[in-house]
């Protein structure tokens, strides 16, 4: 690793178990760091008190001297971003309002750009419902606003009700889904159970008509969201579409618009993101620690530092969901970092909702 490529975000969750005044040995191979460290450690606190290589090739060891820790900034709205002309516009969202969870990762379909590599073959990977019960508390009690579910396809999570019964009522609860597979039986059963005063559903959409959709996501399943959105629509609920593209000029998004016009999704409950490069996506937009605005993101096995990168080790921020307060504290950490290496610069906000 270099500190381009989510050493430093390793660096700052590995220091959290270092008292203040103690050391660490980072050992690298990669003589860049050698040059790029010392801005880190200015940064955060720290010190570099010594210095050694194996040989002039390196590697090399860095002694780092943990500071006082950072204290977490206070929350505040940034100003509006612009992604990309034609993206959807949006805010930066302040860290600790939102908390996303990956319910499971086996899927009803195998999209070609999914960030999560989900698909009927993947493992399932359930997220337990005391597990989310745990998470969504300790959310809320911090002063958590917002919680999205998302997968995999979250209906195919066989306790998904029960998961969205345990979240605390001060929580917004989105789930993001395809809406292929709640037509019938347990999963329709799930669905009817939901509080339609509190839970948004957000559907993918990716074209007006069936060719670009079922070129990502399989032949017909532009036809099945169709058919998904209408039922939800008709049950009760608030539907968000998200559309996501590689060409989102009015050119290339008219006629999606004016299906969504036609289906009476309003303007503010239209997203349009671009293909990110992680997980199946071989092109798109490509997103890192340093690039990406942050958003915790738990899954059964770990926490990441936003729901379009949980295939990337880069964003790992930790090897366990819980605590929390862990979580969140490393990722602030790595923020007050960032925010005074670019204080006059922004983060790249990656729309998922």
């Amino acid at each position: 690793m270099d500190c381009g490529s989510g050493l430093l975000l390793l660096l700052t969750r590995s220091l959290r178990a270092v008292k203040p005044g103690d050391v660490m040995v980072l050992r690298t191979e990669e003589k860049s760091v050698l040059v790029d460290l010392p801005d880190w450690a200015r940064l955060a606190g720290n010190e570099l008190p010594a210095v050694s290589a194996e040989s002039e090739q390196g590697p090399w060891h860095i002694a780092i001297r943990r500071g006082q820790p950072n204290a977490a900034p206070a929350k505040k709205t940034a100003a509006s971003v612009d992604v990309e002309v034609g993206f959807s516009r949006g805010e930066e969202v302040p860290l600790g309002s939102r908390l996303w969870i990956y319910t499971n990762f086996d899927c009803n379909l195998a999209c070609d750009y999914c960030c999560a590599r989900s698909s009927p073959a993947a493992e399932k990977r359930r997220f337990p419902v005391e597990l989310a019960r745990d998470a969504a508390a300790e959310f809320a009690a911090s002063g958590g606003k917002e919680l999205l579910l998302t997968g995999g396809e979250p209906f195919m999570h066989p306790e998904l009700d029960q998961i969205v019964s345990v979240i605390p009522n001060e929580l917004e609860v989105t789930i993001l889904t395809n809406a292929m597979v709640v037509g019938r039986g347990r999963r329709h059963q799930m669905l009817d159970a939901l509080d339609r005063d509190r839970v948004v559903l957000q559907v993918s959409l990716d074209s007006a008509n069936a060719d670009l959709h079922d070129q990502h996501r399989g032949k017909g399943s532009h036809d099945r969201a169709l058919v998904g959105i209408g039922l939800v629509r008709k049950m009760g609920f608030r539907v968000r579409v998200a559309t996501t593209v590689s060409d989102a000029t009015p050119r290339a998004t008219a006629a999606l618009h004016d299906r969504l016009e036609d289906l009476e999704i309003p303007i503010r409950d239209r997203l349009v993101r671009p293909i990110a490069v992680q997980g199946f996506a071989t092109d798109g937009v490509e997103v890192t620690v340093d690039s990406l605005a942050p958003e915790p993101t738990l899954t059964v096995d770990g926490a990441w530092w936003h729901p379009v990168a949980v295939t990337d080790p880069t964003m790992r921020v930790a090897d366990h969901p819980l605590p929390l307060a862990e979580v969140m504290a490393t990722m602030f950490d790595t923020v007050a970092v960032q925010d005074n290496a670019r204080s006059e610069g922004r983060r790249h906000v990656f729309r998922c909702t």
